[in-house]
């Protein structure tokens, strides 16, 4: 079928983290409540911020969904359906749903609220989209555990009803992100079916055989031990394509627990690889530059996992550790074209006379160096020591509001 643009879908943990989304050029973003998000860790949003949330999304002609996705318990039914009642008193989208009960509540309470039925339900199958789709479900959030094929055949069998899929971010070992080692491992006081998950699959491992208790035998190995269980990041930029021309309504970046760069960095760039692609594709060059600015922002290594239909590797053995290429050096929060300077919020130190990167929305990196540095009492000051110091940053280089600098590492 003929390529059609896609919603770029990105993670918003908090306000900050929401704006920057929408100004790299998400079309979307998924955000959550204090609780039954399965992001029980991230700032997340009280109901006022919620509801300001989703106003200044549509401020903006932007959309908002909510994470009410959580694996509900008996005694959580009641302050579920209070909060669907509140969801939809925002405003929002839609509501992101997992299982029947919380979808038979918000039907009962909010029958006007869109659902979206979230990765969780691992979805796989044409006939399970059809069954929700019965069920009043707006949107399938599919399986991770999909290929490329399998993809195609649902959209082809599933016309009158849209489909996401994840494009970035963590994956979990466990299918669909349903695992119980954290709550085994805490006597059940962090239950990652409630968003409070400890990652125990990011630690070390030794086998230990029965007969032989105290013998610990590591199963590969280096000097800080093994991490068999370990996922990669999924990362399927250079697929965009291949997912438009199939006709996947949404993609979508995982990482409402990730900072103000991987927000605006990652949002960014399949921004600009989803507009390149409606435009006459990527080339290699641009290929090349948008997957080194992935590298900036903390990942694990990258894997296009089930998509490619070969199963590439998924878990990283060796170390459980991230790796990124820079740091996030401040944000603009205005430019004075007249002293060519920024008024910027530092956020990791940096020197006047240091090479920076701009990152802008829609626009390649730029290096710049800092000419000078000057507190607001107008003193010329030699770096930037302070968390959220506010300084003027003179340079050569035009920007603007909620621009970001950037340094290597």
């Amino acid at each position: 079928m003929p390529s059609t643009t896609a919603e770029l879908l990105a993670p918003a943990g908090n306000m900050e983290r929401l704006r920057f989304a929408l100004s790299y050029g998400a079309d979307a973003v998924y955000l959550s409540g204090r609780a039954f998000g399965l992001r029980a860790f991230a700032d997340n949003f009280t109901p006022d911020e919620l509801k300001a949330a989703v106003a200044f999304a549509h401020a903006r002609g932007k959309k908002a969904y909510v994470t009410v996705n959580c694996f509900a318990r008996e005694a959580e039914l009641r302050p579920i359906a209070e909060w669907l009642e509140s969801v939809y008193k925002t405003g929002a989208d839609a509501a992101i749903v997992s299982e029947a009960g919380v979808i038979r509540l918000a039907k009962r309470i909010a029958p006007n609220l869109p659902l979206h039925l979230s990765t969780q339900a691992s979805t796989l199958n044409s006939e399970a989209v059809l069954f929700w789709r019965d069920q009043g479900i707006k949107r399938i959030i599919l399986a991770r555990e999909l290929t490329r094929e399998e993809i195609a055949r649902i959209r082809d069998a599933c016309r009158d009803i849209e489909l996401e899929t994840f494009v970035h971010g963590a994956m979990c070992i466990a299918y669909s992100g349903r695992c119980v080692l954290s709550n085994y491992m805490t006597n059940g006081e962090r239950e990652s079916n409630a968003g409070a998950c400890t990652q125990p699959c990011r630690w070390e491992y030794d086998v230990v055989e029965r007969r032989r208790p105290g013998e610990y035998m590591p199963v590969k190995e280096d000097e800080r031990g093994t991490y068999v269980f370990n996922s990669r990041d999924l990362m399927l930029l250079e697929h965009v394509g291949e997912l438009m021309d199939i006709g996947v309504d949404s993609l979508k970046i995982e990482g409402r627990m990730k900072s103000v760069l991987y927000a605006a960095t990652v949002t960014n760039a399949y921004r600009r690889a989803i507009d390149a692609h409606l435009a006459g594709g990527l080339s290699e060059s641009e290929l090349n530059e948008l997957m080194r600015d992935l590298n900036t922002v903390s990942h694990r290594p990258y894997t296009t996992a089930y998509f490619g239909g070969d199963f590439a590797p998924n878990q990283q053995i060796n170390t459980a550790a991230y790796s990124q290429d820079a740091e996030l050096s401040a944000i603009v929060l205005e430019y004075d074209s007249n002293k060519n300077a920024a008024l910027i919020s530092q956020r990791n130190r940096f020197f006047a006379g240091d090479e920076l990167e701009l990152v802008a929305p829609g626009a390649p990196a730029k290096k710049l160096i800092v000419r000078e540095l000057r507190n607001m009492d107008g003193e010329s000051v030699q770096s930037a020591p302070h968390p959220e110091e506010r300084l003027w940053l003179y340079c050569d280089t035009p920007m603007k509001a909620m621009d970001l600098l950037r340094r290597r590492l």
